[in-house]
């Protein structure tokens, strides 16, 4: 009987970790669950509860688990907070991911990786591209990355996600538009969406997509290299929260303090991607019938 490929998936609790653990499950991986707390429940599914900025913790997690596949997902992502706390900051993006991979390194270097990193990195060869704590960490996370790729050997790979959609708890802008219309039809709040500027383009990819492209990767992914997911479409607040009102019989107001200016954006292909075989398969509109169906249920 063939054995199951074992595969670690750090952050599991969270928005795009709940995705992947199903995915993965069901595409008939040994998914272990990695979190803070214990916060991930399902019978087929190991849990580990593992600090990621505890060396030790992180060394014991990967001597008991030793999984052929890594997805790193754990990492802090609020850019007000690390204003606030630069070196949790570090401690959860840079030195999390240092102490996993050299951990693999040394238990076992075949095992495939792949890193999360964030479009809000920034070029380090110009400092003045650095903009919070936030990007700081997250470059120095992938440039960690890279030099075990480099200096070890390590077959590791860095995806750099579009802003990921779709059903499930996330802090995201179309999350948090969804769930305030959802109160509206619930008579919970005023009928008025407030947005800074309408204008805002942004490349929104479904959470599922994403996780299909993971999947890719790990099967034909080149170490070192960085790969775009995204949708390659570029849309305003606008256009999303007139998907929504599609979606329900509210009548949304919507107050904005900038409604005329445009921001210039220029969504990335993702070609060498696509050159794998993956492309995105869920339309934006579906997506954001997920995302209100699923907090009109609150699952």
């Amino acid at each position: 009987m063939n054995q199951r490929p074992t595969l670690l998936i750090t952050g599991a609790s969270g928005f795009t970790g709940h995705h992947a653990c199903k995915h993965f499950m069901e595409a008939g991986f040994e998914i272990t669950a990695v979190t803070r707390q214990n916060l991930y429940n399902h019978e087929k599914i190991h849990l580990e509860v593992c600090d990621l900025t505890n060396k030790d913790h992180v060394n014991s997690l990967v001597k008991k688990t030793k999984p052929k596949y890594l997805l790193h997902l754990a990492g802090q992502n609020n850019v007000g907070g690390s204003w606030n706390d630069p070196v949790s900051s570090l401690e959860a993006n840079s030195m999390s991911t240092a102490y996993l991979i050299d951990a693999l390194r040394q238990e076992n270097p075949s095992c495939k990786i792949i890193v999360v990193g964030s479009a809000l990195q920034f070029d380090p060869a110009s400092m003045s591209t650095l903009t919070h704590p936030y990007s700081l960490s997250k470059t120095l996370q992938v440039l960690i990355a890279q030099s075990w790729v480099t200096l070890y050997k390590m077959p590791i790979v860095i995806v750099k996600p579009s802003n990921l959609i779709g059903p499930g708890f996330s802090n995201g802008v179309c999350s948090i538009f969804a769930q305030k219309i959802v109160d509206m039809e619930e008579q919970k709040s005023e009928k008025v969406l407030e947005v800074y500027n309408l204008k805002v383009q942004r490349d929104f990819l479904d959470v599922r997509d994403a996780v299909k492209a993971y999947e890719i990767l790990f099967k034909n992914g080149k170490p070192g290299e960085t790969y775009d997911i995204t949708s390659g479409v570029s849309r305003t607040l606008e256009e999303v929260i007139n998907g929504f009102r599609s979606l329900t019989a509210v009548d949304i107001k919507v107050k904005s303090e900038i409604d005329k200016q445009i921001e210039n954006h220029s969504s990335i292909k993702p070609l060498k991607l696509m050159n794998l075989g993956w492309k995105p398969s869920i339309p934006i509109e579906t997506s954001l019938r997920d995302i209100i169906n699923f907090y009109r249920r609150k699952e």
